[in-house]
């Protein structure tokens, strides 16, 4: 559990990848001098950080309560009857292959 619970830690990665980049943008803003192109890249920037500090807030979510916000609203669809394809269940395993689907001749089935 508490493995789990520590891999909201690894937000860190995409985090620094977006502020890598959202900082190249910065910089190659400085060298340019068309005023319609500067906007654009202030507003790259400034989404490159409002995800970066999602992706954060979304780690130091899972890392607090060690529950993973996408699990947790599967779970609820699930509950909810939004998934048609789960409402029975999952298929229970199948006891033996019948002869030419999945097995060559000669071959044994292990399961019993």
């Amino acid at each position: 559990m508490l493995t789990a619970k520590l891999m909201g830690l690894l937000a860190i990665v995409p985090v620094t990848i977006l502020l890598t980049i959202s900082f190249f943008v910065l910089v190659t803003l400085r060298k340019n001098e068309a005023g319609a192109l500067k906007v654009f890249g202030y507003v790259i920037a400034a989404l490159l950080w409002v995800s970066a500090f999602m992706v954060l807030g979304t780690g130091l979510y899972h890392l607090s309560t060690g529950r993973c916000p996408m699990m947790v609203a599967m779970q609820q669809q699930m509950k909810a009857g939004m998934c048609p394809m789960m409402k029975g269940g999952m298929m229970p395993p199948m006891k033996e292959f019948p002869m030419g689907q999945g097995m060559m001749k000669g071959q044994e089935s292990h399961v019993k």
